[in-house]
C-alpha cells in the first residue's frame, strides 16, 4: 500500500516540476481535472463538427481482473477472485455524435474438475439486487453530443468522473465509476444554453450518475440577467441555482435498514472578470443547504495564468455540521457514512466554523499534461481524534491530487493517477497523515503502446471505514489487460 501511495506522490512530484488543472469550464471555475479510476477504454476525443463524416473505431482487448465478489466473513470483509477478461469495444463517431459500446466478459478456464469453463454472471446476468438496467445500460460506454463548456448544447451517456454544479459547493467531480473493474454505471450529464437558440438569457444543466436507478440526481438553473446590456464585466454575470438528491443512501452499504431521500440546494453567482485564454479570471459566491440541513457561504475566485497555471482559493463559512462538496468523487464509497453522520443532531449543534479552499496546477502540451492539487480545511485545527471511526471529516483538512499525462505522439507511455486523503492530521499530524493510507482513496492507471497494442496496468484502493466491523479495511482492485485498437 504505501509503495502505491509513494509511487503516486512521485508521479505528483514530477508533474508539479514541468506540468495544473484542466482548462476552467465556460460556466465554473473551480472544478478540478478529472480523477484516476479503474482501467477502462478511454474514449476519444470529441469528433470535430466540421468533419461531418462517418467513422468506425474498434478494439480488442484481453486482461486479468481483481474483482471484488462480496462478503466472506460474519465482519462483511469483501473476498476477490481473479478472473481472465475479453472484451470487444466498438466505438462510432458522426461529427460531434459518438458512440462507444462494451461488450465484455470475465471467464476462467478449467476452475474445477467437473467444468472446462465459468463465466462471470455479474456482467450479463441480473444478480445480487441488480435488474435488466443495471446490467445492460452500462454496455453503452458512452454516449457523447458535444463538450461541455464549449457547446450550447452538449450529452454525455456513460461513465462520469466529472459530474459537477455550477463552482462545486454542492456537488464537485462526482464520479460513477468507484466500482470499476467488477461493476460499470451508467450515467447521464446534459446541458443545454440558450444561446443555441439565441437566447444567451438562460440555461440548464441535469445530472444523474446512474440512469438505472436514478439514485443520485441533480440540476441547475441559470440566468444572465445582463447578457444584453454593454455593461462592462457584469454583462455576463451567472445566477444559478442547483439541487441535488440521493434517493437511496444505503444503496451500496450492507445493512438491511431503510433510509429516506436526501437533498442539497443552493444559489450561486458567477461573474467572469477578465475573459480570453491568457489571464481568464472570475469571481464568485455561492450559499447552500447541505443533507444535515445546515447553511455554508463561500466567496472565492478562480483563473488561469498564460494558459499554463489554474490556481483558485475560497474563504467558507460553514454552519456546524455542513459538509462542502457532499457529493463529492468518492460519494458512492462514503455515502452511507456520511448519511449516518447526518443522523446524529449533535453534528449540527453549535456555532459553525470558518473554514478556506486552495487550488493550484499546470496544465502543459495542449492540456494533456495536467497536474492538479486541492487542499481544504477549518481555519482552527481540532487536534488528534480519539477515534477516528467517529472522527468529523469537517474538522480536518482534506486534499486531493491528480495528474494525468495523455496519449502524445512518439511518446510510448501514458498514465492517470489519483490520491484523496481525508481527516488529515487527526492521527499522527500533517505530513505523518498525509502520505499514510487510511481514510485514502487511490487510483493509478499506467499504459505503454506499442503500434496499435497498449498495455494497462490499473490499480485501485478505497478506504471502507464499514468495514471490519467498524475498524475500517481497504477495498482493493487492480486489472492488467492488454488491447488492440483497429
Amino acid at each position: 500500500m504505501r509503495f502505491a501511495i509513494a509511487a503516486i506522490m512521485t508521479l505528483f512530484l514530477v508533474g508539479s516540476i514541468f506540468a495544473q488543472d484542466a482548462p476552467l469550464p465556460a460556466d465554473a471555475t473551480t472544478q478540478e481535472a478529472q480523477p484516476a479510476a479503474a482501467a477502462v477504454p478511454a474514449e476519444p476525443a470529441a469528433p470535430s463538427a466540421s468533419g461531418g463524416q462517418f467513422a468506425f473505431k474498434g478494439g480488442v482487448t484481453l486482461g486479468s481482473d481483481v474483482l471484488l465478489t462480496g462478503p466472506d466473513d460474519a465482519s462483511g470483509n469483501p473476498s476477490s477472485e481473479t478472473w481472465t477478461l475479453l472484451g470487444f469495444q466498438p466505438d462510432l463517431s458522426f461529427g460531434k455524435i459518438g458512440i462507444g459500446l462494451d461488450l465484455s466478459f470475465h471467464f476462467k478456464l478449467y476452475p474445477d474438475p467437473d467444468t472446462a469453463m465459468k463465466f462471470y454472471k455479474g456482467d450479463w446476468v441480473p444478480d445480487n439486487g441488480k435488474n435488466v438496467f443495471d446490467v445492460y445500460l452500462p454496455k453503452i460506454l458512452y454516449v457523447r453530443y458535444g463538450l461541455k463548456g464549449e457547446d450550447p448544447l452538449f450529452a454525455k451517456v456513460g461513465s462520469i468522473n466529472d459530474l459537477s454544479l455550477g463552482n462545486g459547493f454542492i456537488m464537485s467531480d462526482y464520479s460513477n465509476m468507484n466500482w470499476l473493474p467488477e461493476t460499470r454505471i451508467s450515467g447521464l450529464d446534459l446541458g443545454l444554453d440558450g444561446s443555441l437558440f439565441k437566447f444567451p438569457y438562460v440555461g440548464i444543466e441535469l445530472l444523474t450518475g446512474n440512469l438505472a436507478r436514478l439514485d443520485v440526481v441533480g440540476g441547475r438553473v441559470y440566468v444572465r440577467p445582463l447578457v444584453g446590456t454593454s455593461i462592462p464585466i457584469i454583462k455576463n454575470m451567472q445566477v444559478g441555482a442547483s439541487f441535488v438528491a440521493d434517493t437511496d443512501p444505503y444503496l451500496y452499504s450492507d445493512t438491511a435498514a431503510s433510509a429516506d431521500t436526501i437533498a442539497a440546494y443552493g444559489a450561486d453567482i458567477v461573474v467572469p472578470l477578465l475573459g480570453g485564454k491568457v489571464f481568464p479570471l472570475a469571481f464568485f459566491t455561492d450559499v447552500a443547504v447541505d443533507p444535515n440541513q445546515s447553511a455554508g457561504w463561500m466567496v472565492g475566485f478562480g483563473g488561469k495564468l498564460l494558459g499554463l497555471f489554474t490556481y483558485g482559493g475560497q474563504l467558507r463559512l460553514l454552519g456546524a455540521g455542513f459538509i462542502p462538496a457532499y457529493f463529492d468523487a468518492n460519494y458512492d464509497i462514503y455515502r452511507a457514512v456520511k448519511y449516518d453522520y447526518m443522523q446524529d443532531d449533535s453534528n449540527t449543534e453549535g456555532s459553525g466554523f470558518a473554514g478556506w479552499y486552495a487550488s493550484i496546477g499546470t496544465s502543459l502540451i495542449a492540456d494533456k499534461l495536467v497536474f492538479n492539487a486541492a487542499l481544504d480545511g477549518p481555519f482552527s485545527a481540532a487536534g488528534k481524534a480519539s477515534d477516528l471511526s467517529t472522527a468529523d471529516q469537517t474538522d480536518y483538512p482534506h486534499l486531493r491530487g491528480v495528474l494525468r499525462l495523455d496519449q502524445i505522439e512518439k511518446i510510448p507511455f501514458f498514465f492517470d493517477a489519483s490520491y484523496e486523503k481525508y481527516l488529515i492530521g487527526a492521527k499522527d499530524g500533517f505530513f505523518q497523515d498525509l502520505v499514510d493510507p487510511t481514510d485514502a482513496v487511490i487510483g493509478m492507471n499506467i499504459n505503454y503502446q506499442t503500434g496499435a497494442s497498449v498495455l494497462t496496468l490499473a490499480y485501485n484502493a478505497k478506504w471502507d471505514p464499514q468495514a471490519d466491523s467498524g475498524k475500517g479495511k481497504f477495498l482493493v482492485t487492480s486489472s492488467l489487460r492488454a488491447s488492440m485498437k483497429f
